[in-house]
C-alpha cells in the first residue's frame, strides 16, 4: 500500500503589500506625464524669464550669452519644479539627466552640422561624374568642375591606408597579446610608451619618418613613406584599443583550454584571438578613423600631385585629405567647392570601411556560433 502523500503547502502568487515606512524602488525606465511637462514647463519659463532680463533689463547681448543662461535658468527652474512634487535623490537624478541629455545632444547638433556643412559646399563637384573618374592634371583654377577629380587622390588614401593597416594590425594586436597575455617585467614600459603614443602629435610623427626615412636612408616622397608616418599614428590606437578588448575575454576560456592541454600560444591562437575578433575589428576601425584624416605627415613624406600614381615606391603621392587642405586654401569658387567634395568623398570612404568591417565582423562571429 502506498504511502499517502504530503499535501503541498498553497503559495500565495499575490504582491506582498509594501509598508509605508519600506523605501519603494523607483521605475527609472519610464517616462511619465509629470516628467515631461515638468521639463517643457521649465525650459519655456526659463526662456521667457531669460528673453526679459537678459535682452530688456541688462546690458548685455549676444546668442551665444542667451544660449547659456537660458540653460542654466533651465537647471534652476527645473530643480526646483522636481523637488515640489518629489524627494531630493529623485530631483538630482533628473537635473543630472537633463545635463547629459543636453551635452550629448549639443555634440550630435555640432557632428551634424559640420558633415551637413561639408556637404552642402560639395554637392556641386559630387554632381558630375567626371569627378570620380579623372584626376587634376589637365585642371586649373579656373576650370569648371566639368574638368578634373579626385581619382587620383582616393587611390592614394586606399594605397595608403591599406599599407599602413598591413603594418600595423599585426604589430598592434601582438603588442595587446604581449600586454595581456604574456606581461613580463618590461610590459609596464611597454603599456606607458602606448599610452604616451596615443597623445603624439601628427606633425612629430611626421617629422620622425621624414628624418629617418627620407633624410637617413635617402628614400624619396612617396606613398609608402606617408604609409609608414601614417602607422605611427594608428599602431598606438589599435594596441591600446586591442588590449582592452582581450581583457573582456572570460578567464575560463583561458583555464579550460590550458586544461585540456593546450599551449598557451594555442590558447592565444585558437581561443582567445577568435573570441575577441568582432571587438577586434573594432579596433581596427579606430586606427583607421585616426590615420585616414591625417593631412600633416603626408604633406611632408608623400609631397603633392595632381596626377593619377599606383606606384608608393617612387614619386609623391596625395591623399584625400592632403588635397582637401591644398585646394580650400585657394581663393577661387571651383577649387574651394572641390576641396569641399573631396572632404565629402573621405566621409563616405570612413564610412564604408566602417560598414564593411563590421559585417566583416559579424560574419565571423555568426560563422563560430
Amino acid at each position: 500500500m502506498a504511502a499517502p502523500t504530503a499535501a503541498k503547502p498553497e503559495i500565495d502568487e499575490e504582491p506582498r503589500p509594501v509598508p509605508d515606512d519600506e523605501p519603494r524602488k523607483r521605475d527609472l525606465a519610464t517616462t511619465t506625464l509629470d516628467d515631461v511637462l515638468a521639463a517643457l514647463g521649465s525650459l519655456l519659463g526659463a526662456l521667457g524669464l531669460v528673453w526679459v532680463t537678459y535682452q530688456n533689463l541688462l546690458p548685455t547681448s549676444g546668442t551665444l550669452g542667451l544660449l547659456v543662461s537660458w540653460f542654466v535658468v533651465f537647471l534652476a527652474m527645473y530643480a526646483g519644479v522636481t523637488a515640489m512634487r518629489h524627494p531630493r535623490t529623485v530631483m538630482a537624478d533628473r537635473v543630472a539627466a537633463a545635463v547629459i541629455h543636453a551635452f550629448a545632444g549639443l555634440v550630435g547638433v555640432a557632428l551634424l552640422f559640420v558633415i551637413g556643412y561639408t556637404v552642402f559646399r560639395g554637392v556641386d563637384a559630387l554632381g558630375y561624374s567626371n569627378f570620380f573618374t579623372q584626376d587634376l592634371s589637365s585642371a586649373g583654377p579656373l576650370d569648371p568642375l566639368s574638368v578634373g577629380g579626385v581619382l587620383h587622390a582616393l587611390v592614394g588614401t586606399l594605397i595608403e591606408i591599406g599599407i599602413a593597416v598591413v603594418i600595423t594590425l599585426p604589430l598592434g594586436v601582438g603588442c595587446a597579446v604581449y600586454l595581456n597575455e604574456v606581461g613580463g617585467k618590461f610590459s609596464r614600459v611597454v603599456r606607458t610608451v602606448v599610452e604616451a603614443m596615443t597623445a603624439l602629435p601628427s606633425i612629430v610623427a611626421g617629422l620622425f619618418i621624414f628624418t629617418t626615412v627620407l633624410l637617413m636612408a635617402g628614400l624619396p616622397r612617396s606613398g609608402f613613406a606617408a604609409a609608414l608616418a601614417i602607422s605611427v599614428m594608428m599602431l598606438p590606437i589599435i594596441a591600446r584599443s586591442a588590449e582592452v578588448v582581450l581583457r573582456v575575454v572570460p578567464g575560463g576560456l583561458r583555464e579550460a583550454s590550458l586544461a585540456l592541454g593546450a599551449s598557451q600560444w594555442q590558447t592565444v591562437w585558437r581561443v582567445v584571438l577568435p573570441t575577441a575578433r568582432p571587438s577586434l575589428a573594432t579596433a581596427l576601425i579606430l586606427g583607421v578613423a585616426r590615420g585616414i584624416g591625417e593631412t600633416s605627415p603626408v604633406l611632408l613624406t608623400a609631397g603633392y600631385t595632381t596626377y593619377l600614381t599606383f606606384d608608393p615606391t617612387s614619386g609623391p603621392m596625395v591623399s584625400l585629405p592632403l588635397m582637401t587642405y591644398q585646394l580650400s586654401r585657394s581663393s577661387e569658387a571651383v577649387d574651394q567647392s572641390r576641396a569641399f567634395g573631396a572632404a565629402t568623398v573621405l566621409l563616405i570612404l570612413v564610412l564604408l570601411l566602417f560598414v564593411v568591417a563590421r559585417v566583416v565582423a559579424q560574419r565571423s562571429k555568426t560563422g563560430r556560433r
